[in-house]
């Protein structure tokens, strides 16, 4: 968003699925107690195709002894190639294929089941497979399965995840993104200094760059699924200053953000300082993106899965309502690839902070609103929202969903206990559809902020994700439950 000193101007698919259900009885007894000693059921399904590619999902059910550890092969008849994988390992010689469990889901009881997904290639055509075969045990049975349309061309502009995360989490654990995935609304994009949002998460969460020799150090997690290991960082910046300089994107898409200054991403602010605060999340210290003004975060993500145009999309943080200010503009969210204001609907980011943009605010903030370009809402038009409230606790959850058509929501919560709030409900403003998003991810500043100017808005950012779709209440109110439970402190 562009400021003019104390203002700124702010502008699938059909899926086809494919089901092999395929039954085996035995005609002899296992010795083995990893084998399928009477049976298994196959369910593969095409979740997505696009031109030259596709995504499927697979669910084993055994119907046999229980099974600890499992090696599911088939082969393909076309010359698919399996390129991406999750919830397990695979190899593929030729056409056969075999995939392994993951170190969490190697367990399946009598009639229990494990699931995983991929991504693939295919030319010509993509016949599903004829045979499966679960730990050598050939699962034999009547197969009819269908290939639904051919795929859309051109390809969907969400396009598949360059290294998908898993889906189906450890059993008893789950973490944000796993649970938008749950509600069929993947992340794309996943940021946080504090903790994993995948509960099978187990890279670097952020990078420092220290100024005694300008050497970086990637601080990542104490366990998968875990918080950020905070003692890697104390003992690489002590006695010197460290500055974040990289989040990195836990979605697998690769949409790290980088600091808009000299040496980063490129623009006009500095990289915020490491240990600025530190605070701690379920008993473990950690540490915050703390933005005191004058540094901001970027991402030109388009092509790697950021919503464009009028996608839905939705994304929540957790920031601070006791460090905020009325500069422009403390926004997580959508923004413009060209760093300009380009109209309205050019951005689709949560705001945070005590800026009244349209004036007629009830009370001091600070405010969740929707920063839409050329406009901070607080609802559906420039009139002051009464349903809007301030959010001052030490903790904050913050919401934002768009159809990208007609409709967006608001919301808001106390990031420690309690439901969220909902702030708006209803209609985009006048002007606004449809949406023009472009599809870079900005954190800590205005889309325009920092290509020749400095940021004015302070802040803090724990963690946050953007998703494809629009998420429901239920997955909103899941997420906000899992908040609560992590305990920030």
């Amino acid at each position: 968003m562009r400021e003019t000193r104390f203002l700124r101007r702010r502008p699938a698919l059909v899926a086809a699925t494919v089901t092999a259900l395929l039954l085996v009885t035995a005609a002899a007894t296992q010795t083995s107690a990893s084998a399928a000693a009477a049976g298994c059921q196959v369910n593969y399904t095409v979740s997505s195709s696009w031109q030259g590619g596709f995504g499927a999902n697979v669910t084993i059910t055994n119907l046999g002894d229980p099974v600890d550890g499992w090696r599911l092969t088939w082969s393909y008849a076309a010359g698919q190639t399996i390129t991406q994988l999750w919830n397990g390992s695979f190899t593929q010689a030729g056409a056969q294929v075999t995939v392994t469990n993951a170190s969490y889901n190697g367990a399946i009881p009598t009639n229990g089941t494990a699931s995983f997904g991929f991504n693939g290639s295919w030319t010509g055509s993509n016949p599903a497979p004829t045979a499966f075969s679960l730990n050598g045990t050939t699962c034999t049975g009547g197969v009819n399965p269908t290939t639904g349309p051919p795929p859309t061309t051109p390809p969907p502009t969400t396009p598949p995840p360059t290294t998908p995360p898993p889906t189906t989490p450890p059993p008893g654990t789950s973490q944000p993104c796993d649970i938008y995935a749950a509600g069929g609304t993947a992340c794309i994009a996943a940021h946080s200094t504090t903790r994993a949002l995948y509960a099978a998460y187990n890279g670097s969460l952020y990078q420092v760059r220290r100024s005694s020799d300008n050497t970086t150090r990637n601080i990542g997690v104490l366990s998968p699924g875990g918080r950020a290991n905070a003692a890697s960082q104390d003992s690489f910046c002590a006695n010197t200053t460290c500055v974040i300089t990289i989040i990195f994107d836990q979605s697998g898409r690769g949409n790290n953000l980088g600091y808009q200054g000299a040496g980063g991403v490129g623009g006009a602010v500095q990289p915020a300082v490491a240990n600025k605060e530190s605070v701690t999340v379920g008993g473990d210290k950690v540490y915050s993106l703390y933005i005191p003004g004058k540094s901001s975060y970027w991402r030109d993500g388009h092509l790697t899965g950021v919503p464009t145009g009028s996608a839905p999309e939705g994304m929540y943080m957790v920031t601070s309502g006791t460090h905020v200010n009325s500069g422009c503009c403390f926004d997580y969210g959508n923004s413009e690839t060209t760093r300009r204001a380009d109209g309205a609907g050019a951005m689709d980011a949560i705001y945070f902070g005590t800026s009244c943009w349209f004036g007629g605010c009830s009370g001091s903030g600070p405010w969740v609103q929707a920063d839409l370009e050329y406009g901070l809402y607080p609802g559906g038009s420039s009139s002051w929202n009464s349903n809007q409230r301030a959010f001052t606790s030490k903790f904050v959850t913050a919401t934002l969903k768009n159809n990208g058509t007609s409709r967006f929501a608001i919301k808001g919560s106390n990031a420690q206990s309690g439901s969220l709030y909902t702030l708006y409900d209803g209609s985009l403003p006048r002007g606004y559809s449809p949406m023009r998003k472009q599809g870079a991810i900005i954190l800590g500043s205005g889309g325009d902020c920092c290509i020749d100017n400095t940021n004015q808005s302070v802040g803090t950012f724990y963690e946050g994700a953007m998703v494809a779709g629009y998420p429901s209440d239920a997955t909103e109110n899941a997420v906000q439950a899992n908040i609560t439970a992590a305990g920030y402190r």
